[in-house]
């Protein structure tokens, strides 16, 4: 049976060998924080499989975490120089693949959607192949692999080192940036813990006029993209405005459809994904990459749609959802 540790385990393992290059990447001036940072990370996924197994402590994983945190913080970090092709081996590149160079990024979806619905049915000796509850996870490490040499098949690359390079060189590009959707994602559940969803409800409930639907549903989407503008993830949001209005006030006093009201809130939460800095891997890494004058020019650019469609959110819920 194929176990989904053993991909966190490769994972880590990729990380650490990224590290190891960083370590030794003299063209780096803050190598050692940068190999610090991504190691930690790597020995993370390692080590995180025993602590979910009861067979460790749980308490190196949060020293790692502020270690982290305090070496992206004080800007130990940095990148070295890019080894990669010239502009013009790239475009020649381009120009001879064309549309095939999606191929690899199609294979992704492809076998993650094989190994969730065919595979997770197939057993050998009565035993499955994928672990049971992990088949979509398990399709994406295992699309993921096979994505790999598929690319490297087609661009005749004989050598792992060479992808290994390339990924090391965009994880330096996006930086700590990358782990931010994860920090607030962990952030949001602790608000959940906390209560601070019933807080909110509690407050909200008590300035919200009486039988006021309309004035509910607003405060319900607005909220949701506020709330993602802050925690940078609307699955972060969601928990916190739908244990506030979401489900007392939509649902139970208003008898909403819960699954539109919740669908559509979700999406008004996409809404603020759209507009704020701190959903990194969407608006700032991206900046990163292309290497724009402007880091904020995808919040810019994306500001209207974000508006228009949060509108559009407010009237489909109201029309719809009771």
């Amino acid at each position: 049976m194929i176990k989904a540790e053993w991909f966190f385990w490769l994972v880590g393992a990729i990380f650490l060998v990224m590290a190891a290059q960083m370590a030794a990447d003299r063209t780096n001036p803050k190598r050692y924080g940068t190999a610090a940072f991504w190691g930690l990370l790597g020995a993370g996924f390692v080590y995180s499989s025993w602590v979910a197994e009861k067979r460790a402590p749980a308490e190196p994983l949060g020293v790692a975490v502020l270690a982290m945190a305090a070496l992206a913080g004080f800007g130990f970090t940095g990148r070295g120089e890019v080894r990669t092709t010239t502009p013009r081996q790239r475009a020649a590149s381009a120009a001879r693949l064309g549309n095939r160079l999606f191929v690899p990024a199609l294979t992704i979806p492809v076998v993650a959607m094989a190994c969730a619905v065919g595979v997770k049915e197939l057993s050998i000796g009565g035993e499955p192949i994928l672990q049971k509850g992990s088949e979509t996870i398990l399709g994406l490490g295992i699309g993921a692999v096979v994505a790999l040499g598929v690319g490297m098949v087609m661009l005749r690359e004989r050598r792992v080192a060479t992808p290994v390079h390339a990924g090391r060189s965009m994880l330096e590009a996006m930086g700590w940036a990358m782990l931010l959707p994860q920090m607030l994602a962990t952030l949001g559940s602790i608000f959940s813990v906390a209560g601070v969803g019933t807080q909110v409800g509690k407050l909200t409930t008590k300035v919200l006029p009486e039988d006021s639907l309309y004035i509910a549903v607003v405060v319900y989407c607005v909220g949701m993209a506020l709330f993602t503008v802050i925690m940078g993830n609307a699955f972060a949001a969601f928990p916190v405005m739908t244990a506030a209005v979401g489900w007392p006030v939509l649902v139970e006093h208003f008898d909403g459809t819960p699954a539109a009201v919740l669908a559509i809130g979700m999406l008004a939460g996409f809404c603020g994904t759209l507009v704020t800095p701190m959903a990194a891997n969407f608006n700032i890494v991206p900046a990163a990459l292309l290497e724009l004058k402007d880091q904020y020019g995808p919040i810019k650019a994306q500001l209207p749609t974000a508006v228009a469609l949060l509108g559009c959110n407010i009237v489909i819920m109201a029309a719809f959802a009771f």
